[in-house]
């Protein structure tokens, strides 16, 4: 895309988000709501305090789906919760139960003439608490501009001219493989995702879930249907999951914490989640590091976006186990620059000028990991209806086997080639056809 394009393409943006206004889809299923106060400020004066619940609380079934059961074990637990705020002169603002870590998690304000590590010293002195923690930040990596609604955009994806994804869904579409989309609101009633959410839950404010740019474009390039005039997404006929735990603010941009992010991944790991998708970057968080621990040994493939402006530690790319993906150049190479002080070499993935799902019905080209990362889960519902029950590992070995793990791209065709026998989807763009 030329510069002069481009620009058409932000002005273009600016008057359609003026004139669209903040359209909302329906909560299919909505959680148990937490407190706005603690989604959607900055999180100043707030801990996380995880308290060990007693063992029988723990329901491993799918139907409990981090919600409270009505027990009388919950009123107590959380008595204990507020005598404990009231003893050391915190304020309780929000709890949700944590079961796959066997504990309960609240949310409490300090007083502002205290510290955050002074506090965390003192609490995590009283047996009942498992630890303390601060309420951690973390941003959507993307940026969009808005295209014009109705085109054919499959021939100018990069889905399509590297990685044909059109002939690839002759071997695998991802069908009912359940992809955890952990971000904001989805646009459940977008032409391109309608009919492919199985949950469209709300981990943030007590509202519905609201239609929000970051998370349509991350489920449009996973899970967009055929046929309908727009995009075609890596994997259409994977089951979504909408987790909103992150919102979007004034400007665009997209901010999650910690509290909405552990409610959200805890869902997906108690609901049958194959694949995570977490198109985010923050600071490493003990808490959703020990639920992406849960999540690996369940076997769920957690795919995590890599901050291309930081080079220390971070979450979830930095997390052993998780499939940190980068963005390809935009002439399709890697960036051998990003993620050279990770454990893991990056996985590079098609994330420049990529078309995708914006809310209206309406479609946009944005650009950064976010969308990187997008293309992987895709992929690895792919390779879950193809091999079910793939080990993280072994799906990372699929994608890039070890003589080729410095070589840089996903090859999409070589991948489904290995677990397909006489797959064949090598041809170029001009003769590859339309999305089917």
């Amino acid at each position: 895309m030329n510069t002069v394009c481009s620009r058409l393409l932000l002005c273009l943006a600016c008057l359609t988000w003026l004139a669209a206004g903040a359209a909302h889809a329906q909560d299919d299923t909505p959680a148990e709501p937490a407190v706005t106060i603690v989604a959607n400020d900055s999180g100043e004066h707030q801990l996380l305090v995880m308290l060990r619940l007693p063992a029988a609380h723990y329901r491993p079934d799918a139907s409990y789906g981090g919600r409270y059961l009505d027990d009388s074990g919950r009123s107590a637990r959380h008595r204990r919760a507020e005598q404990l705020a009231q003893q050391h002169g915190l304020a309780l603002l929000d709890d949700w139960p944590m079961p796959v870590l066997g504990i309960d998690c609240y949310v409490m304000r300090y007083p502002a003439h205290e510290s955050a590590e002074h506090m965390i010293a003192v609490l995590t002195q009283d047996p009942q608490v498992a630890w303390a923690q601060p309420v951690a930040s973390f941003s959507g990596l993307g940026q969009a501009d808005t295209a014009p609604a109705g085109d054919a955009l499959y021939p100018v994806q990069p889905a399509a001219r590297y990685w044909h994804v059109a002939e690839l869904h002759r071997y695998t579409t991802g069908r009912n493989i359940k992809v955890a989309v952990v971000d904001s609101g989805i646009d459940a009633s977008h032409p391109d995702l309608l009919g492919q959410l199985d949950v469209n839950s709300n981990f943030v404010d007590a509202g519905p879930t609201p239609a929000e740019n970051h998370g349509t474009a991350v489920a449009g390039i996973i899970a967009a249907k055929a046929g309908n005039g727009g995009i075609l997404g890596v994997a259409p006929q994977a089951r979504l999951m909408g987790l909103r735990a992150c919102w979007q603010l004034p400007d665009q941009a997209t901010r999650c914490n910690s509290f909405t992010l552990a409610k959200a991944i805890n869902y997906a790991i108690l609901n049958g989640a194959r694949v995570i998708n977490l198109s985010l970057s923050g600071p490493p968080d003990r808490l959703l590091d020990r639920l992406l621990d849960a999540a690996l040994e369940r076997g769920i493939g957690v795919v995590g976006a890599v901050d291309p402006q930081n080079a220390g530690p971070a979450f979830p790319a930095g997390h052993r186990g998780v499939l940190a993906v980068a963005s390809q150049t935009r002439n399709g190479s890697s960036n051998r620059a990003v993620g050279q002080t990770r454990p893991e070499p990056p996985l590079f993935a098609p994330g420049n000028d990529i078309p995708t799902s914006a809310p209206g019905g309406r479609w946009t080209f944005v650009n950064g990991s976010s969308y990187a990362a997008a293309h992987v889960s895709g992929m690895l519902a792919l390779l879950d209806e193809l091999q079910p029950d793939t080990s993280p590992a072994q799906l990372r070995q699929l994608l890039q086997p070890a003589p080729t793990l410095n070589a840089g791209n996903i090859d999409a065709c070589a991948t489904i080639s290995r677990l397909v026998r006489h797959c064949q989807c090598t041809l170029p763009l001009s003769q590859s056809g339309a999305a089917p």
